[in-house]
């Protein structure tokens, strides 16, 4: 934008011109920002806040009136608060280079002044302290024309042709060779003495070899003088070894072999003898359940064929009857018990056949004629007929005579 100015990051923007700036400064400081600027009114200039160095090289004398040419490089800037930038703009503005100029002379003037209250000595060994000395200082000098230092370094000192600093490290440098003989020496002595001890290892080592050959020839005459020795008994020893050996496998045969036949002929021959006993076993169960089932069907036919004959049984003895002279006192009610008798007698009869058949044992041969005793009949002789007339006497009770 036209008129609108930007300082960079490491410039400070003055503006003059315009009203004056902080403190009665001349112009405006602007750093970080941009700020417009009135063309023809307002006048802008830009000062570096950069680092900047300078190169100082002086000839100082010390404290023991000693030359010395002393090299040292400097660092700095302008400092970043306004007051600063006020006072190195209206120093440097218009020539910034002069910054390093200024700075390099007023170090040396401040380098001289340090070293001529050091001796020699302490500038060599005490460097860092010099360089602190020198900025502490050179601080407020540096601050009002807007500069800070940030580092300085004295890279170099030399005191030319006086040799001074040749001489201070004389005593060092003999010291530094007198322990660099004595170490050669020690090492050349120690290297004497390896050799020697390596030479003495060498020997006890040949020694020691040859020893250990004879009493390795020794060893083996004497192995050789007991291997011709002990031949035939070592043949003896494993002949006998031989034997036992063989007696063992042959033990060992018989036991397999005993194992084989237990196997193959004592088993099977138990297991064929259990079966036949179950064979066995089984067979007279099978025939006992036959005979009782036998048993029991004989009876029931038995039963069954007394049961066909009881009609005839009963036949027969009703024919016992025709001849008889029955009185029937009570009528057809006797007549009933006449009927019921006779196949009471029958059943009689059939239990008696049974029970003789059943128990393998009574007389199966008549024992004459049957003798009836029916409740209900009257005894006498008669047709049979229901009109109670008859030889022989009556009978009220209800009972039968049979001849």
């Amino acid at each position: 934008m036209f008129g609108y100015r930007v300082p960079a990051p490491d410039e400070a923007m003055l503006i003059s011109g315009g009203r004056r700036g902080l403190g009665g400064a001349p112009f405006r400081v602007v750093t970080g920002h941009g700020k417009f600027v009135l063309p023809i009114f307002r006048k802008t200039r830009f000062l570096t806040l950069s680092m900047c160095e300078a190169e100082v090289t002086e000839t100082c004398v010390t404290k023991q009136g000693i030359a010395l040419h002393v090299r040292a490089v400097i660092a700095f800037k302008v400092g970043n608060d306004t007051e600063s930038i006020v006072n190195a703009g209206q120093r440097f503005l218009s020539d910034q280079d002069q910054m390093s100029v200024l700075t390099g002379r007023i170090f040396a003037g401040h380098l001289r002044s340090i070293i001529g209250s050091m001796t020699v000595e302490e500038i060599v060994t005490e460097r860092q302290k010099l360089a602190a000395e020198v900025l502490e200082t050179s601080k407020t000098e540096m601050a009002k024309i807007g500069l800070i230092v940030d580092s300085l370094q004295i890279q170099s000192i030399d005191d030319g042709d006086v040799g001074y600093i040749d001489a201070m490290s004389a005593p060092h440098k003999a010291a530094i060779q007198r322990a660099a003989q004595v170490a050669q020496a020690q090492a050349t002595q120690a290297s004497v003495e390896a050799e020697q001890v390596a030479a003495r290892n060498q020997a006890e080592y040949a020694r020691q070899t040859a020893v250990v050959k004879a009493e390795y020839s020794a060893e083996v005459d004497r192995a050789q003088a007991q291997a011709a020795q002990a031949g035939p008994l070592a043949q003896a020893h494993a002949q006998q070894e031989v034997l036992l050996a063989q007696t063992e496998l042959a033990q060992r045969a018989a036991e397999l072999r005993q194992q084989q036949l237990v196997a193959e002929i004592v088993k099977p021959a138990q297991a064929e003898a259990e079966r036949i006993k179950v064979l066995a076993i089984a067979e007279a169960e099978r025939m006992k359940i036959q005979a009782e089932a036998a048993a029991s069907y004989d009876r029931v036919a038995l039963d069954r064929m007394l049961i066909d004959q009881l009609p005839l049984i009963v036949k027969e003895a009703a024919g016992g009857l025709a001849g008889a002279n029955v009185n029937v006192l009570n009528g057809a009610d006797g007549l009933g018990e006449i009927a019921a008798g006779l196949v009471g007698q029958g059943l009689t009869i059939l239990d008696s056949v049974r029970q003789n058949l059943g128990g393998g044992s009574g007389d199966r041969d008549s024992k004459g004629p049957a003798q009836l005793s029916l409740p209900g009949l009257l005894s006498g002789s008669g047709s049979g007929s229901g009109s109670g007339s008859g030889d022989g006497p009556s009978k009220r009770d209800g009972s039968v005579d049979i001849d």
